[in-house]
């Protein structure tokens, strides 16, 4: 047989971006200028760098300026090379744009290594073709790819939570096969929960507050479990997927945080440790690509490294945008039924649209309304994951895709609607729990924002694109509304959502589909409003997140700091953590501040435990200067078991903080969009407080609106509705409906009243150990003989009088509503706590108020 011949040997050029030429089975005809000025800057003040982000706006093409580095890097220095993809569908975009647009032959690798195609893997090990896959296919306990000498790391932005799987062991109490396990760490963890709190974890109970609980085991509490959850957690994963992270944390645990939520729990570490993962730390350099690169420091925070160098933006672009966008905000006009209809004439009218949600509830949802009132066929991301070429071949059809706000591009002809169903900020238990429990919304301010980015630029991947965004959902609708948070986004975006805003108000569903229309058509009815657009553009400024200058000095010191957790050389990570301290002083960074006096002093704590000596009294100091830090945390109080400075006045503002921060969570659901969901539930409240039949339902709603959790059952000697609030509570018996004449409580009312506590504690979890008050609501200011030792044990709220506060009560809320940006605000929490005290509004105030108004003593007494 004839022998092979060898490969041409072929020069490289000084530059990636010259590469481009050499390539003749591309389409392109040549770079845009941005994508030439960032392969330069590259050739010149990157390519030694160990590690590296280029920022490029979504859309602007950074796919093509990373595989013509790879590329080139590949040729130049014979390199193995790794383009990571968050998800297989991107892999399979990224190769098919590679092979048929850019005229560069890649392979990618998905699914099991073993599955891997040997041609494939052997160009790879031979550094002949660049390799792109997953970010899991490098983060996992046996990546084939070993040894890669640069690892390309796309949609840097989302690579937190494909990094940190691999150090994460996530443990959700509805999947069956981690059932077991959730129990048995909940059985674990009852010796040092508060029982109102393990009650959470184990029940089901999900209402609003419970759905959105989350909590966090303080390190000395970690310390008293640590042997017993490694024994749970070493036996219960041997058959689940979830013995690969917790072989990766079981001998760091105490390096680790256990977060709690009603629906799972979830260990990891702050920072993922990415030193300890030789794929990943060994590669010679490792290139972050991302929309946004921030300046606070969050890239370095999302991926483990202590510093990474940032390429500049290409000029130009920190004022022009890419594409055009029409945005529509439909619940500034109609309600929520016209909304679901404006959706369903858009959806008429484009022929192909998209639609993002946060669960698969939701697209199931969805995908039900298409089929039922359009009878469009429908596309699951799954249904997208190799092509998206049935979706696009299709001239009427709807994606529906869930918990997917990046990574999946319909530009061009592809898709021109695109609507988004709301936009989780936080997307995973230890986000949540600093944004909303510690206050430090701050440093994800950035990382928030290019979420919203890259949802809102889904359909606009080039200069020529142009798509409608219909924004549902309170939370992303709120986000996007609020001028402050506008004022952080670029220009272009200000403007086009600032457009958007003015033409949603005061609009019917036929001139909101005759707007999509004119802007669909583009042509020279829609170019006045283009260039409204572009006025708004020009005379919009970008304004940077406080505090980033601070929050970048302080990231190196925190990635040393869970560099010496992890090695737990808990000493010096002591040191560490003091060292981020000293660079975070602004007021903006109290509630991260507070943060770190925690885990200085859970560090100390660690460096007792091991009989050091002179540790403790440093850990009780950190602990109490967390206290100091942010006020408005109640979670700090925690530690008062470990700080002897603790103070009773301390715990009860702990507790009014707590309430706070359900009423915070009942503000948010409700959303600041408008005010019509606000009102509708304030006349639901008022309306059925003024009638008998209404009271009942009506005061439950009220407790729910003040921040405490409530309830109401309809069983044999069940009370009316019950209000806790952790370690006080209340419940009610309701005699809305009596008149004068019925005067009088008798015994067997009276008996009834005083029997609702005991109930509590028998048949309401959350009510165990708490100290619960019955109260009589009655306009009644009579009671027999009989009734008076009940009555002894039941306090008194007249009726007009309980009515009577409940106006004031709402009327307070809806005052404190006007300054409510977002849950965690600590200033807000103070001055709304504050308000809630002067009002007799918390659980503390209203116990002393209705305990000294004790039934007996407040009705006269008479003959039965």
């Amino acid at each position: 047989m004839a022998f092979k011949k060898p490969t041409p040997v072929t020069s490289v050029p000084e530059s990636p971006d010259q590469l481009f030429l050499d390539l003749p089975r591309r389409k392109y005809t040549g770079l845009i200028d941005h994508q030439g000025q960032m392969l330069r800057t590259y050739a010149t003040s990157g390519i030694n760098c160990p590690d590296v982000a280029l920022q490029l706006p979504t859309g602007s093409g950074k796919t093509l300026v990373g595989l013509l580095i790879a590329e080139w890097r590949r040729r130049k220095f014979k390199e193995k090379t790794v383009y990571l993809c968050p998800t297989k569908q991107l892999v399979n975009q990224v190769v098919e744009e590679a092979r048929t647009k850019y005229g560069l032959d890649v392979d990618g690798f998905t699914g099991s290594a073993k599955d891997y195609e040997p041609n494939s893997k052997a160009r790879y090990a031979n550094a002949d073709r660049v390799a792109v896959t997953t970010y899991n296919a490098l983060f996992n306990t046996n990546p084939f790819f070993k040894d890669p000498h640069l690892v390309i790391v796309d949609d840097a932005h989302a690579a937190e939570n494909y990094i940190a799987q691999l150090w994460t062991v996530k443990i959700e109490k509805s999947n069956p096969e981690h059932s077991t396990l959730f129990f048995a760490v909940a059985a674990v963890l009852k010796s040092v929960l508060d029982p109102y709190f393990h009650n959470r974890l184990v029940d089901d109970i999900y209402g609003n507050t419970e759905k959105l609980w989350v909590d966090k085991l303080p390190t000395p509490d970690l310390i008293c479990i640590a042997d017993q959850l490694r024994e749970v957690l070493n036996l219960h994963t041997q058959n689940l997927d979830l013995r690969f992270p917790w072989g990766m944390v079981s001998d760091h645990l105490l390096a680790c945080h256990v977060y709690l939520s009603a629906t799972e729990i979830l260990i990891r570490p702050l920072i993922p440790p990415t030193w300890s993962h030789v794929p990943f730390d060994t590669a010679k350099q490792r290139i972050f690509m991302s929309a946004t690169l921030g300046a606070g420091g969050d890239l370095e925070r999302l991926t483990g490294r202590k510093k990474i160098q940032r390429l500049a933006i290409p000029s130009g672009w920190d004022r022009q945008g890419i594409g055009r966008r029409l945005f529509v905000f439909p619940g500034l006009s109609l309600n929520d039924v016209d909304s679901i209809s404006l959706r369903q004439s858009l959806m008429t009218e484009a022929g192909r649209s998209l639609v993002l949600v946060p669960s698969e509830s939701e697209r199931l949802k969805v995908e039900v309304e298409v089929k039922v009132a359009l009878g469009y066929p429908t596309f699951s991301a799954d249904d997208i994951e190799t092509t998206k070429k049935p979706f696009t071949a299709t001239s009427k059809a709807v994606a529906i895709v869930a918990n997917r706000y990046d990574g999946i591009d319909f530009p061009g002809d592809d898709c021109r609607l695109l609507f988004i169903e709301g936009l989780p900020k936080a997307v995973n238990l230890q986000e949540k729990f600093l944004m909303g429990r510690m206050g430090a919304n701050l440093l994800f301010n950035e990382r928030v924002q290019t979420r919203v980015l890259q949802a809102v630029g889904r359909c606009t991947r080039g200069l020529n694109d142009y798509s409608a965004i219909v924004v549902t959902g309170d939370e992303l609708a709120d986000y996007l509304v609020s001028q402050d948070r506008r004022s952080h986004l670029h220009p272009e975006l200000q403007a086009e959502i600032g457009f958007g805003i003015e033409q949603s108000k005061d609009m019917g569903i036929s001139d909101l589909v005759e707007n999509f229309r004119i802007f669909i058509e583009h042509q020279s009815d829609w170019e006045d409003a283009n260039s409204d657009i572009l006025a708004r553009r020009d005379s919009s400024q970008k304004s940077d997140f406080p505090a980033l200058d601070e929050l970048a000095s302080a990231v190196a010191h925190e990635v040393e700091y869970q560099t010496r957790m992890w090695q737990s050389d808990y000493q010096q990570a002591y040191e560490k953590a003091r060292e981020v301290l000293g660079t975070l002083n602004k007021s903006d960074l109290q509630g991260y501040r507070a943060l770190w006096h925690y885990l200085a002093g859970s560090a100390a704590y660690l460096v007792d435990a091991e009989g050091v000596p002179g540790h403790l009294s440093l850990a009780r100091e950190q602990f109490s200067k967390a206290k100091e830090a942010a006020r408005g945390i109640p979670w700090l109080v925690n530690l008062s078991r470990f700080d002897a400075s603790s103070s009773v006045a301390e715990n009860r503002s702990a507790s009014v903080f707590r309430q706070i921060e359900r009423f915070e969570l009942v503000l948010a659901s409700i959303g600041k969009l408008h005010n019509r969901a606000f009102t509708k539930r304030e006349k639901e409240i008022l309306d059925g407080l003024s009638t008998a039949e209404g009271f009942e339902h009506a005061q439950r709603l009220l407790g729910e609106m003040l921040g405490f959790t409530t309830g109401k059952v309809e069983t044999d000697a069940s009370p009316d509705p019950w209000w806790l609030a952790d370690e006080l509570g209340f419940v009610f018996e309701d005699h809305a409906g009596a008149t004068a004449s019925i005067p009088r409580i008798d015994a067997t009312k009276a008996r009834q009243a005083a029997s609702h506590t005991d109930w509590m504690q028998l048949n309401v979890n959350e009510a165990k150990g708490v100290k619960i008050l019955a109260v009589l609501v009655t306009p009644a200011k009579q009671a027999t003989i009989g009734a008076i030792p009940s009555l002894k044990k039941v306090a008194y709220w007249e009726l007009a009088d309980f009515r009577n506060w409940a106006i004031k009560a709402l009327a307070i809320v809806r005052e404190v509503r006007v300054s409510f940006v977002e849950p965690g605000d600590i200033d807000w929490r103070i001055r709304t706590a504050e308000a809630f005290e002067a009002n007799c509004l918390d659980a503390h105030s209203l116990y002393e108020r209705l305990s000294s108004r004790i039934a007996a003593d407040c009705m006269t007494v008479v003959e039965g």
